[in-house]
């Protein structure tokens, strides 16, 4: 089934996504202290469990946990149940380890190709607004719908401009305070909300003029302050294109474009609702521009992968353009339909375009997205014909995990099969 007349890449586009080669450097703490934890998970895992698969599954827990916890505190000023915040934080465990041990099961079954980087990071995307929402709701902030929508959309833009970074300079990276670190904060503020109640956090500090819900706003401040002092520096010293362009050669500046076309109308139509769209209803209306905002985000990393040109106008920014056509006319139908109608349209247009972008990827490489149709080897060597198996060797590629790292082992039956050919001749003469 295809959800558009005309391909979505170009021959070229898929040409330059076969060539693609995945560059990442990283000096994460946490990351380094949980490589322990994810070596010996990944090892638990079995060799057929597709590395796609993996990461979907990853998600769906991240989501259904979050939604859970949305159902029982929508305006983010409702005490949600201790439990709903203690599920969070094992959503969010159980999707970071899956995160991370799926390019390992990429790697361990030979199956890495450049789908499950698409993949991995149309995921990322998606999540970053389902965590920033969790944690701004376990927290209540929705008392200062302000703040809660900096947070929100502050997740939203670093995710972009680490994305926007590597587009200019070809390489993802990681510092030694960055997503891994926040997610592993965010745990630990969901727990607390577990254990105490999330009322502890209108508790007030003593001779200040605050509660300790501050305490986590101002330490996310201070973070994406970090991270975004760090993405602008390569942005703007990083192009590793002609005349220090991005991989595309096209302006280190022209990825502000589409972003600026979700975070501008985002906020005029919370400023200018009479009907206080966002105030009344945070939730829906932070997932409906973060799936605008997942969108973008997606058509960036796949510019960045096929170092092509980055299409500035999106059919999802319809969504908003409901909204704000709507305010214009004077509050012509209820803002909280529209509301809706903008969520159910971006969420089937960012659907749309992952599921036409992953079928035109798989059907160039000739893969599938959540199976494995062999144990290791390239996946250019084994297909099928006329529903035949083709083997292209006697010899089987499994890989093995040693000391955190994976070394490809060969393992025959060529030698037993001779020494029973072997015997069978003795034994006839």
């Amino acid at each position: 089934m295809k959800f558009y007349k005309q391909k979505l890449l170009s021959d070229a586009q898929l040409r330059k996504l076969s060539e693609h080669k995945y560059s990442c450097t990283s000096n994460s703490i946490c990351d380094a202290l949980l490589q322990g934890w994810w070596n010996w998970l990944v090892s638990k895992v079995p060799l057929w469990l597709a590395p796609n698969l993996i990461t979907i599954v990853g998600l769906l827990v991240n989501v259904v946990t979050t939604l859970i916890l949305i159902w029982y505190s929508p305006d983010a000023k409702q005490e949600p149940p201790a439990w709903t915040c203690a599920l969070c934080a094992l959503g969010l465990f159980v999707y970071q380890s899956l995160d991370a041990i799926d390019g390992k099961q990429a790697r361990r079954t030979g199956s890495a190709n450049p789908l499950g980087e698409l993949f991995d990071h149309g995921c990322d995307s998606i999540s970053t607004v389902f965590v920033a929402l969790a944690a701004c709701t376990s927290v209540q902030l929705g008392y200062y719908p302000g703040w809660m929508f900096f947070q929100c959309f502050s997740a939203m833009t670093l995710f972009y401009c680490a994305h926007w970074q590597t587009y200019v300079s070809g390489t993802l990276r990681f510092g030694q305070v960055d997503v891994t670190e926040a997610q592993n904060t965010i745990i630990i503020l969901q727990l607390i909300s577990a254990i105490f109640g999330p009322s502890i956090w209108t508790t007030k500090i003593a001779g200040l003029e605050m509660d300790l819900r501050h305490i986590p706003m101002v330490i996310a401040c201070l973070m994406a302050i970090y991270l975004a002092r760090s993405n602008i520096s390569v942005i703007f010293t990083g192009g590793v294109g002609k005349n220090g362009s991005t991989v595309a050669g096209t302006s280190v500046l022209s990825p502000i474009i589409p972003f600026s076309a979700v975070l501008l109308p985002a906020f005029i139509i919370y400023k200018k609702s009479v009907d206080h769209i966002y105030e009344e209803h945070p939730a829906l209306y932070i997932l409906a521009f973060g799936m605008v905002a997942a969108k973008v985000t997606n058509r960036l990393v796949v510019a960045h992968m096929t170092k092509s040109e980055m299409d500035y106008m999106d059919w999802s920014l319809l969504g908003p353009a409901m909204l704000f056509l709507n305010q214009y006319f004077n509050v012509f139908i209820p803002e909280y339909y529209v509301l809706w109608l903008c969520l159910i349209w971006v969420t089937f247009d960012l659907y749309r375009y992952c599921y036409q972008i992953c079928h035109e990827i798989c059907d160039h490489l000739h893969i599938e997205l959540f199976r494995i149709p062999y144990l290791g080897g390239s996946q250019q060597q084994q297909r099928t014909t006329r529903g035949q198996f083709q083997p292209q060797s006697t010899t089987n590629t499994i890989s093995t995990e040693k000391n955190g790292f994976y070394e490809a082992e060969l393992r025959t039956n060529t030698l037993s099969t001779a020494n029973t050919d072997l015997t069978t001749i003795l034994s006839t003469t």
